[in-house]
């Protein structure tokens, strides 16, 4: 018998499909061994060891896997083609080894970069060793990533209380996110006016030209600063004729782009089908496995002969010999650092077309699709386009030069398939289509457009603008990108808003931290060279321990240096570089940083408990709070006035002033001014929607009169209230809280509704806090085998997929509405194998284990308060990227 391990179970169903019965496959689940997450599971003292643990899901799998090699005749370690693929095998082997499972067993390393039967069983003829030059590659990128993670996340929980990690690549790549945001709020935007002239020919064709000369002068796109000269261009335009000085038609070819890599496929998608990163890759790893495309993470363009020869004989079979090119096209990477030993991203079957594979789930159809017509159009002929530009004299006393450009396709060529995406308009004047006209043509006006514009700033990154930059730069690799933007959002360092990356405040004071005190390390250069080293690793060129000692000797030594960093050095550095931002300049072109209560104190960053916000150098007689930004992307508080308070009118009952206003944790309602009898004034937070900018006192009064009182209960008599807590908007009665559906409701919400949410409540789940049983978002239909519904539920943690008494939680990126029969039944089963659906504890053993419990935490609070607390061990370190 022969064992055949891979990293998925997917994966191993299909593989088992084309191996004989001599042969049985066995999932590892991704990576076995991590290093764990503490201080010295990398030791620079000891010659950079490294200690790894077993991931405790993966147990009971790897004894499956040792009990079976050790009756086995062959050990067979087919995992990904890449460094991670060469890594899990390496995992793989140390395991077994230490399990004593091998004995004098052959180990082989097979790979193969598509999940097909050919594919397959010709990997199975060329066996290998395991590459010990990309092992040590990923060793080295491992141990950088957790040194760079597990010393910096440290300094900035001691130095920027709030701050969550730093990481080697997600640094560099928040960086790029923050300057670009940095960029856009210093923007000052520049008038500037188009002249346009509306044309018609002999013919009495029409077209539009634009002023391209002017008095003498060249006029480019900016050069029309006022209406002033816009107006002079429009009366020399008016007072002459129009005359066709020159037309050029100009041939020009246009070549196809490349077939897909991850990058080209993660920005693709994301232009085209609205696909995150993340989702991109999690449709390409299923439809590998399934054995529809290569391996979907290589930033290499080459595609092997036969499938070219294939590709080339679909192009001729399905759109005529006219698009085949007499020669085959072969491509070159363009990204620095590019790797380009596996194949581009393309169908396993070229002749295979989308509309074949009726049984693809939308996403997979979709995602296929593209990859199938981008490989198709590589190989096809170019496009022939005549592109015309047509020069014209308007006489009068001041010349004016105008131009016309268009162009004419005179053969589609690929782009009767295919057109690539694009992130910024084109050019329309690219785009229009000229009527026949002759040089020395007399033209008729028909209208003048003059029309002001001002510059703009340069756009938001998107996951796919973000991917091609980093790419550019050399920045992290195809299996980087994905992991280094979720865990951008994960730690709330930016968000996701419209397709755009914003960056948080945490994220910004993280950005300008490092690069004010570890600015080496977030450079763009830096970081590309040290990718080129660890490349440099996996070809054989140089000792993995040679690039870690390098990095550490400079690095322990920088870290060294902020021991005695005070905070209010940091506050003062992080003041400067974050003025813009956090300072903006008022209207009335006064000191930003003078506090608007006091006028006498300086505003500063503060760090609390719960992170920065700017207060008064004069605390503690001064007591003025806001957040950092007090520009917000909606205008949220840009209404505000200068020291962040809005006065909405008076109370008709009290008579005191209803204010919003903006504080350290958001923005707020205010009733009346703090006393000497009640110095807390009473306070109501805004919901989550409401802007500050917009919500009128009506409004506020309602926000500040809760609770509300709804009614008596029928059954007790007693008073059931409508409030808003930490858990949203709800009802209580007699300790039960039911959840309503919007804030709105709060307000409007009678008794019947009240008493019916009730009693949904304790009938499915008891009193209290907890939360009802969700609604059904969607209903997929019966399980297949187990009977009983299938249902896509929105829970307190995010939505999630119920069968019974099972609960998969949806990952991140895939939208309630889009989950399917089949993704649901995975998800479910994965969760069944970690034990989703676990027995309910009896009385005895429950009561058993408060018991024990209620003792642990006794012991434990005698021990905590003999124990000196470790400056250290504020949190657990976060791994990086």
């Amino acid at each position: 018998m022969n064992i055949v391990i891979v990293e998925s179970p997917a994966k191993a169903k299909t593989i088992n499909k084309y191996l004989g019965s001599d042969y049985e496959v066995f999932a590892s689940y991704g990576h076995v061994r991590d290093l764990p997450s503490k201080n010295g599971s990398v030791d620079p003292d000891e010659d950079f060891a490294m200690s790894w643990a077993v991931d405790g899901k993966s147990s009971k799998r790897l004894a499956d896997i040792a009990k079976a090699v050790k009756g086995a005749d062959r050990l067979i370690l087919a995992t990904d083609p890449d460094r991670e693929g060469e890594a899990i095998s390496w995992h793989m082997l140390e395991v077994l080894r230490a399990k004593k499972a091998l004995t004098d067993k052959p180990v082989q390393r097979v790979v193969f970069n598509a999940i097909t039967r050919d594919a397959v069983l010709d990997a199975m003829k060329h066996p290998r060793e395991i590459d010990a030059d990309l092992v040590d590659a990923y060793l080295a990128r491992r141990a950088l990533d957790y040194l760079v993670g597990f010393t910096l996340s440290p300094v900035l929980w001691r130095k920027l209380p709030g701050a969550r990690s730093a990481g080697r690549v997600q640094s560099v790549a928040l960086r790029l996110v923050c300057d670009r945001e940095n960029e856009i709020e210093i923007f000052v935007p520049r008038e500037y006016w188009s002249v346009a002239v509306t044309l018609e020919t002999v013919a009495n064709a029409q077209f539009v030209a634009r002023v391209v000369n002017f008095d003498g002068k060249r006029i480019t796109r900016l050069d029309i600063p006022d209406e002033t000269m816009a107006r002079r261009v429009e009366t020399a335009l008016k007072a002459g004729d129009y005359r066709i000085a020159s037309i050029e038609a100009k041939p020009v070819r246009r070549n196809p782009p490349p077939p897909f890599t991850t990058s080209t496929l993660q920005q693709e998608a994301s232009r085209k089908l609205g696909f995150s990163s993340a989702r991109t890759m999690q449709v390409a790893q299923r439809l590998y496995e399934d054995g529809r495309i290569t391996y979907m993470r290589t930033d290499g363009v080459d595609v092997a002969p036969e499938a070219l020869a294939a590709t080339r004989a679909t192009i001729g079979k399905d759109f005529g010999p006219r698009y085949v090119p007499e020669q085959a096209r072969h491509y070159k990477v363009k990204a620095k650092n590019a790797q380009e030993a596996h194949e581009a991203i393309r169908p396993t079957d070229p002749s295979t077309s989308p509309a074949s594979l009726r049984s693809l789930e939308a996403d997979q159809a979709r995602l296929y699709e593209l990859i199938w017509k981008r490989l198709l159009a590589s190989q096809m002929a170019a496009a022939e386009i005549e592109r015309t530009t047509v020069e014209i004299e308007a006489g009068g006393g001041d010349k004016v030069g105008l131009r016309a450009t268009g162009q004419v396709i005179r053969f589609d060529g690929f782009l009767t398939l295919y057109q690539e995406g694009r992130d910024e308009e084109s050019d329309e004047d690219d785009a229009n289509r000229l009527p026949p006209m002759t040089e020395g043509e007399n033209l008729s006006e028909r209208g003048i457009a003059v029309d002001q514009h001002f510059t703009e700033p340069p756009p938001r990154y998107t996951e796919a603008t973000l991917i091609k930059k980093m790419e550019e730069l050399g920045i992290g690799r195809p299996s980087t990108y994905t992991s280094t933007l979720s865990v951008l959002r994960d730690r709330d360092y930016v968000r996701l808003e419209k397709r755009q990356l914003i960056p948080e405040d945490k994220g910004r004071l993280v950005t300008a931290f490092l690069s004010s005190f570890f600015k080496r390390y977030v450079e763009y250069d830096f970081t590309a060279e040290l990718e080129e080293k660890l490349d440099k690793i996996s070809n054989g060129d140089i000792a993995w321990k040679d690039v870690l000692r390098e990095f550490w000797n400079q690095f322990s030594a920088d870290v060294g240096d902020t021991k005695d960093l005070r905070v209010s050095e940091v506050l003062e550095a992080l003041n400067e570089l974050l003025a813009p931002h956090v300072f903006p300049k008022p209207a009335d072109g006064g000191d930003p940083r003078q506090c608007p209560s006091c006028a006498t104190g300086k505003l500063s960053l503060k760090l609390g408990k719960f992170g920065a916000f700017i207060g008064c150098s004069n605390y503690p007689e001064c007591r003025f709070t806001r957040q950092l930004a007090t520009n917000g992307e909606n205008g949220d508080s840009a209404e505000l006035g200068a020291d962040g308070v809005r006065e909405l009118g008076q109370d008709p009952e009290t008579g005191l002033a209803v204010t919003v206003r903006t504080g350290r944790f958001g923005p707020y309602l205010q009733l009346g001014e703090p006393t000497e009898e009640e110095k807390k004034p009473k306070r109501a937070s805004l919901p989550k929607g409401w802007s500050p900018a917009t919500i009128e006192l009506e409004q506020a009064l309602s926000l500040l009169a809760l609770p509300r009182e709804v009614g008596l209960h029928p059954e007790t008599n007693t008073v059931i209230t409508a409030g808003i807590g930490r858990y949203g908007p709800f009802v209580l009665h007699d300790g039960t809280y039911a959840n309503l559906d919007s804030v709105d409701e709060v307000f409007s919400v009678g008794l019947n509704r009240a008493v019916s949410v009730l009693a949904e409540k304790r009938a499915g789940g008891g009193r209290g806090r907890g939360r009802a049983t969700p609604k059904a978002l969607k209903t997929l239909g019966d399980h297949p085998t187990a009977g009983g519904a299938i249902t896509v539920r929105d829970g307190k943690y995010g939505p999630y997929v119920n069968h019974g008494k099972i609960n998969a939680t949806l990952p991140k990126d895939v939208p309630p509405e889009e989950v399917t029969m089949n993704v649901a039944l995975e998800l479910l089963a994965a969760k069944a194998k970690k034990g989703g659906a676990k027995p309910k504890a009896t009385k005895a053993k429950t009561t058993k284990a408060k018991t024990t419990k209620a003792k642990t935490a006794t012991k434990a609070k005698a021990t905590k308060a003999k124990a000196k607390p470790k400056a250290d061990a504020a949190e657990p370190a976060a791994k990086s990227s």
